[in-house]
This record gives structure tokens, C-alpha cells and sequence, in this order.
């Protein structure tokens, strides 16, 4: 079962530049001024509307499943504002972390083949 998250941010085409030209995820306009982008399984929309009533938060972390992780962070690596630096995490995954431009928290993770 596919996943899409819709979160708030405060610049839709800072956004859409962000996650194209920096993450290196397809990056699409959907429906009712928002903003969807896409890296292999992962998918984020985003939209500008406050939708809640609340300032723009998340309490969590967003994971996105990745085929290749470390080639994945020797990409961006350079261009992103990291969280955590890419490592084996005892719960069986290599991952690394980066804060976005609205600030959310994401989680670029392999998991390793379980024998």
C-alpha cells in the first residue's frame, strides 16, 4: 500500500526547487495548488494552505526507503543541511537524515537484506 503524505509549507516554489534541484526527486504540480514530489517510493505533496489552523509542524520523522543509499548521499551530501551522517543503525537499517527547507525532518534509509 502506497503512502503520501500532505504537509504545509510556507514557499511552494522553494519548495519545488529544493526538492528538485537539491534532493533530485521528480517533482510535479497536483491538484488545488499543491505540490507533489516523488523519489523511487516516496512521496510527498505539499501545499501552502493552512489547512489545520496551526503553525507548520511535525513531530516525527519522514523515512523514505531508498535502493541505494550511500550513492544517494554522496549526491546530496554536499547540498543539504544533515541531521545525522549516514551510518548502520542497530534496528537493521543504513540510513542518514536531513532537515528540509520548511523543516521537516527526513530519513533517507536501506535496510539490509535480513538472512
Amino acid at each position: 500500500m502506497a503512502l503520501t503524505l500532505l504537509l504545509r509549507c510556507s514557499d511552494l516554489d522553494g519548495t519545488r526547487r529544493y526538492y528538485r534541484d537539491t534532493l533530485g526527486f521528480t517533482v510535479f504540480d497536483s491538484a488545488q495548488s499543491t505540490l507533489t514530489v516523488v523519489l523511487e517510493d516516496c512521496r510527498i505533496t505539499f501545499t501552502q494552505q493552512d489547512l489545520w489552523g496551526t503553525a507548520m509542524a511535525c513531530s516525527g520523522t519522514i523515512y523514505c526507503a531508498i535502493s541505494e543509499v550511500d550513492r544517494y548521499y554522496d549526491s546530496v551530501k554536499d547540498k543539504v543541511e544533515i541531521a545525522w551522517p549516514l551510518q548502520d543503525m542497530p534496528y537493521g537499517s543504513r540510513e542518514f537524515g536531513v532537515r528540509d527547507c520548511n523543516g521537516y525532518y527526513l530519513a533517507f534509509a536501506q535496510l539490509s537484506a535480513v538472512g
